[in-house]
């Protein structure tokens, strides 16, 4: 029996309680003490005084989809964070499931959000997907949610039309397929094409397929500005009706003139569904700048069933002049960011041709000027028909206030919301540092939370919330991921600049007890498993 032996830490369990200097033993990968004092003869020590001892971080909402086949750096940039596991599948979007009809169309759209889907790696079922993963070496632990946007794509396409009792009745088999393959949920990407075009009714009877089967819905809301209160109220109704448990997904108010008012009122609708015994949580980031596709930026009325129709309307002067019309009118239930936050808080944050390269980090209102656009939004056609859709960006769109707001809500966890679009040179700097700019910022630096409140967010909160029985806790019998590390040397050093250094501090990660990330090195890449919701 191997065992590893922490001695002298300042062990914050998970729990939201005080740390209290402590010991902690580890036998076989899994904790089976902790005490104030443990003596343990052959064990290996390591010396944890005057640092903190607390779980791996839990990150509910990485993009991560396709990652661990991919991505050269997968690993380094999570566990330099101290992030020992996330799930994949978040706001509706996610590789799988695929047909061949869409396929090009579904790995196109998502390339801002997940990256590019190799050729010859297709994901057509969840068992295909999990069987990628379980062959695959995996750094930090995946979990996965059936995504309800892409199971919209492989029936329909991206089309406006509703469901035909038919296609439903194999959406919700589509769903119950992922929860047999190990899925912990099923999430919506209500702001995103097709399911933009969804009802209440819909979207209700699709998460449905989930009741009793773990029952947990995460969802990217319909609107996040002027139709916060709204969009709110429709996934409370949506989860009421399915007879599921409610994650919202990075809960905000974007928009200047909405900044410090509809955060309140949204909170205001969730605490009352709470009171009324409904299962309500909520995440956030810790960041006042958003990151999604351009083609979040196009009203409903512009967008088409097709990427190649769209870059079509968008390359001739009436498909811009409608663009430009159409910005200047309200949708309901469609955040307009063009009019709530301005192109000059606006910024390219990834592209796939070379030629455009320059315009990584730079804001559509400055690049409309520089390249001598009358408006911005031809512009945004233009680039959107350049590089067939495939374009990142990064909105400024929140005040530090409202998600100081969110923060301190009792029923809130930290999540990154991730991209791994791009060449990640102008990536969002949550990618990069979210726990570190958490700890630092919120908790040593402006004290919106205590140290043993923050880190419960990232350990025990999410473990749970997500149904993990034997992650998040430094407690007898759970799984040894643990972190030891000195809170004010941990740093984040990445920003909206295009500066993209990893964090910087973590001294020693375990997972399963053993090594996988020690003083910025990452020690083995196969430490993480593929995790299934029992």
């Amino acid at each position: 029996m191997t065992s590893t032996l922490i001695k002298h830490g300042m062990i914050y369990d998970g729990s939201g309680a005080p740390g209290f200097e402590g010991d902690i033993l580890i036998e076989d990968g899994k904790i089976t003490e902790v005490a104030p004092s443990i003596e343990k003869t052959g064990a290996r020590i390591i010396d944890a005084s005057g640092k903190a001892v607390t779980p791996g971080f839990v990150d509910i909402h990485r993009h991560c989809d396709i990652a661990p086949f991919i991505h050269p750096h997968f690993g380094e940039i999570e566990l330099a964070q101290g992030i020992t596991t996330t799930f994949v599948g978040n706001c509706g979007l996610a590789p799988v499931p695929s047909v061949p009809e869409w396929r090009k169309d579904l790995y196109d759209y998502l390339e801002p959000v997940i990256g590019k889907v190799p050729d010859g790696l297709v994901f057509e079922t969840y068992e295909d997907y999990c069987n990628a993963l379980d062959g695959a070496d995996l750094p930090i632990n995946m979990g996965f949610f059936a995504a309800s946007d892409s199971i919209k794509v492989a029936l329909k396409g991206f089309g406006n039309k509703a469901y035909t009792q038919e296609e439903l009745a194999k959406a919700q088999e589509y769903v119950k397929s992922g929860l047999e393959q190990g899925a912990f949920g099923v999430t919506l990407g209500i702001m995103y094409q097709p399911e933009c075009y969804s009802n209440k009714e819909e979207l209700a009877a699709v998460v449905r397929a989930a009741s009793g089967q773990g029952g947990l819905v995460c969802t990217h809301i319909r609107g996040e500005g002027d139709s916060l209160v709204e969009s709110v109220e429709e996934v409370i109704d949506v989860a009421a009706r399915g007879g599921v448990s409610l994650n919202i997904s990075h809960l905000k108010a974007t928009g200047i003139r909405n900044w410090n008012q509809k955060i309140f009122e949204a909170i205001d609708k969730i605490e009352k569904a709470r009171k009324r015994g409904q299962d309500v949580t909520a995440d956030f980031y810790p960041y006042d700048g958003g990151s999604t596709t351009l083609q979040s930026l196009l009203p409903p009325t512009v967008m088409k069933d097709s990427i190649e129709a769209l870059v079509d309307s968008l390359s001739k002067p009436e498909g811009k002049e409608y663009l430009r019309s159409e910005l200047k009118k309200s949708h309901q239930g469609w955040d307009n960011m063009a009019s709530s936050i301005g192109w000059n808080r606006i910024l390219v944050s990834s592209v796939n041709l070379e030629k455009n390269g320059f315009m990584q980090g730079q804001t559509i209102g400055a690049l409309a000027e520089k390249l001598g656009y009358e408006e911005p939004s031809d512009l945004v056609a233009d680039l959107i028909a350049q590089e067939k859709g495939k374009v990142g960006i990064i909105v400024l769109s929140m005040s530090q206030e409202d998600v100081d707001t969110v923060a301190r809500l009792p029923f809130t966890m930290l999540i990154s919301d991730s991209l791994y679009g791009g060449d990640g040179k102008n990536a969002h700097p949550r990618l990069f540092g979210t726990t570190a700019r958490f700890l630092n910022d919120f908790v040593l630096k402006r004290r919106v939370l205590s140290f043993e409140q923050a880190i419960h967010k990232m350990t025990g909160m999410p473990a749970s919330r997500m149904g993990i029985k034997d992650r998040g806790f430094l407690k007898e019998g759970y799984q040894a991921d643990v972190l030891v590390f000195k809170p004010e040397t941990f740093l984040d050093h990445a920003d909206y600049t295009g500066k993209h250094d990893l964090c910087t501090g973590m001294e020693l990660v375990l997972i399963g007890g053993e090594t996988a990330f020690e003083n910025g090195v990452l020690m083995d890449r196969s430490r993480g498993k593929l995790l299934r919701k029992s």
